[in-house]
């Protein structure tokens, strides 16, 4: 039986934390699924369908140049209930970035409210590297929209593809 694992969020815009959680998390099953929620309540950056597109490119230049095993990889999106989400892909196991004690709080009860609707799938907590303990999506988009230099925080392609957006946006 294959170990599905299923990482969570909204990835807007993804960051380079959310992509050293996925490397290591990637090494811990045979299939990593990065749901990308679509979470209207969090006004977006970019919509789903970009969002999704973001991480696949970004992913596929990233396995090229890993120097670690990375299982499959699979991006989707979803706009229902995690644990649903998480059934209907044979999930066993959550992983869930934690940056600071802060963040440990918040998913400890998503983690527990998780365990309650379904204890067969486990929450696996990953601390986030030392290097990417404070990046988080929302500051990096408030860089990027003041002008501010994003590039150690993102991917180029990432990047790149906030500045076209904010070019638009001002429009």
């Amino acid at each position: 039986m294959k170990r599905i694992a299923l990482y969570p969020g909204t990835f807007d815009p993804l960051t380079n934390g959310h992509l050293d959680i996925i490397n290591r998390a990637s090494s811990l099953c045979d299939i990593l699924i990065i749901g990308v929620a679509e979470n209207i309540g969090k006004n977006p950056f970019f919509k789903i369908s970009k969002r999704k597109k973001l991480i696949e490119e970004v992913l596929k230049i990233n396995k090229l140049n890993s120097k670690r095993y990375l299982g499959e990889i699979k991006v989707e999106s979803f706009d229902n209930l995690l644990i649903d989400f998480a059934r209907k892909n044979s999930v066993s196991m959550i992983i869930r970035g934690l940056r600071a004690v802060s963040d440990f709080d918040y998913e400890f009860q998503m983690a527990g409210m998780n365990a309650r609707l379904d204890n067969d799938i486990e929450t696996i907590f990953l601390a986030a590297s030392e290097k990417h303990q404070f990046v988080a999506s929302r500051f990096v988009k408030e860089i990027a929209l003041l002008g501010g230099d994003i590039n150690s925080f993102v991917h180029p392609i990432v990047a790149d593809a906030m500045k076209i957006k904010k070019k638009i946006k001002k429009r």
